[in-house]
């Protein structure tokens, strides 16, 4: 299963879950640890923990299990860290604040639906 289609399911059980505002930025060619970011918000702590959880049991059912997750039980950001990809779930307070957007503006902005419909084609 190569890597877009591991980030398309993430994304997928993202918007089932309700996520808003998904964004993917391609890094391939300026970050060296990471291929993609995608980011979304969730409207609470509890509905970030749910959006996180319902990644983390999509991509496990296709054995790929995240090598680092960090501020679950807080749940303002959550990122869930998959190698080829990072998933970042904010509040919408922490998103404002941190503005991964415009840290990573340099990389490619690539539309969350889409690869999802791609894969789906």
């Amino acid at each position: 299963m190569d890597k877009e289609y591991q980030l398309s399911e993430a994304i997928e059980a993202a918007l089932d879950t309700k996520a808003q505002d998904p964004v993917v930025i391609e890094l391939g060619d300026i970050c060296s640890f990471t291929d993609y970011f995608f980011i979304c918000t969730g409207t609470s702590s509890r509905h970030s923990q749910s959006i996180a959880d319902a990644i983390e049991e999509r991509l496990k059912q296709d054995g790929l299990r995240p090598l680092h997750i960090e501020g679950h039980s807080e749940g303002e950001w959550i990122l869930l860290d998959y190698f080829d990809f990072v998933v970042h779930i904010f509040s919408a307070r922490a998103r404002e604040f941190y503005d991964l957007e415009r840290l990573w503006r340099t990389g490619k902005r690539r539309d969350a639906q889409e690869l999802v419909t791609q894969r789906t084609v």
